[in-house]
């Protein structure tokens, strides 16, 4: 795939160039119902770029496809079968990962470092957590993900979970060997589902830790507000493999998402992509020298 292309972001200079004015939310109408208060301290571009994705940006059926073919692209710039976008964050994306392969009567191998997200995933969806513990390091002051081992010992526990959920990058930083994890879970014909949120840029750079879809994990989400240059919200997730039915992740994330995603955020995710596949190696190159 041409990785020059960043459809969302093309679409958005296209709509400015015809002077296009749609019949739909937002409220503010680009601006034009906004106290001047406001516009002073935000300025007038966000409202100018704040446009529907469906019945804005792209018709009500999306025929253009601007953001079917930018999630395409992410997807093919590190690997994936399928890429989906969320503007609801990372929390979003993995309570979808969750349902989607423990559904709401099942249990789930789960880190027991997990992001408040996973926790509140679930109490709502009715999962049940074989809770997995991380590993201290008492010199450090700090803890590591679960080692392979860790969930090779909680397979053996509770062999009838539907799947495996891991945090790496952890909030400290530290990451597990994936590669051996994912290889402990298919052995068993098991999902596992990698919430990658501090991660995001690492497809990017080869001296930095595994990315996950390189390791073999089934699911794997990430925040690219967090370790690229997305809005506030920006989130992947991504799909390899067939041990997590395709068709049931998109739906618990549709049912999930908001029915009025953000078009500045979407379109931020898509030229964020295209910047790390003609410049991350380098930027991340120049980054881990300076602090060396």
């Amino acid at each position: 795939m041409d990785q020059s292309h960043a459809p969302l972001l093309d679409a958005l200079i296209d709509y400015h160039a015809q002077e296009r004015y749609g019949f739909t939310p937002p409220g503010h109408r680009q601006g034009r119902g906004v106290d001047d208060r406001v516009l002073e301290a935000l300025g007038d571009q966000p409202f100018l770029d704040d446009v529907l994705a469906s019945g804005g940006l792209d018709d009500r059926r999306m025929s253009n496809k601007y953001l079917k073919r930018a999630e395409d692209l992410m997807a093919d710039a590190v690997g994936a079968d399928v890429a989906w976008f969320s503007t609801c964050g990372s929390s979003l994306s993995v309570k979808a990962a969750m349902m989607a392969v423990a559904g709401g009567d099942g249990s789930l191998l789960v880190a027991r470092d997990s992001h408040k997200s996973i926790v509140a995933g679930l109490i709502f969806s009715g999962v049940q957590p074989r809770w997995v513990t991380p590993r201290w390091d008492a010199e450090r002051h700090f803890s590591h993900p679960p080692s392979p081992q860790d969930f090779n010992d909680a397979w053996d526990q509770y062999p009838d979970a539907a799947g495996a959920l891991v945090v790496s990058p952890s909030p400290y930083g530290t990451c597990t060997d994936l590669a051996a994890i994912a290889a402990v879970c298919h052995d068993r014909g098991k999902p596992l589902i990698v919430d990658e949120a501090w991660g995001a840029h690492l497809p990017y750079h080869e001296d930095l830790p595994t990315w996950a879809m390189d390791a073999g994990a089934d699911v794997c989400v990430v925040s690219v507000h967090k370790m690229g240059a997305g809005f506030e919200q920006g989130s992947v997730f991504h799909l390899q493999g067939d041990l997590v039915d395709q068709n049931r992740l998109s739906a618990c994330a549709d049912l999930l998402m908001t029915t009025s995603p953000n078009v500045l955020v979407y379109s931020a995710l898509d030229g964020w992509r295209r910047q790390m596949v003609e410049h991350g190696r380098e930027l991340l190159g120049a980054a881990k020298d300076t602090a060396r």
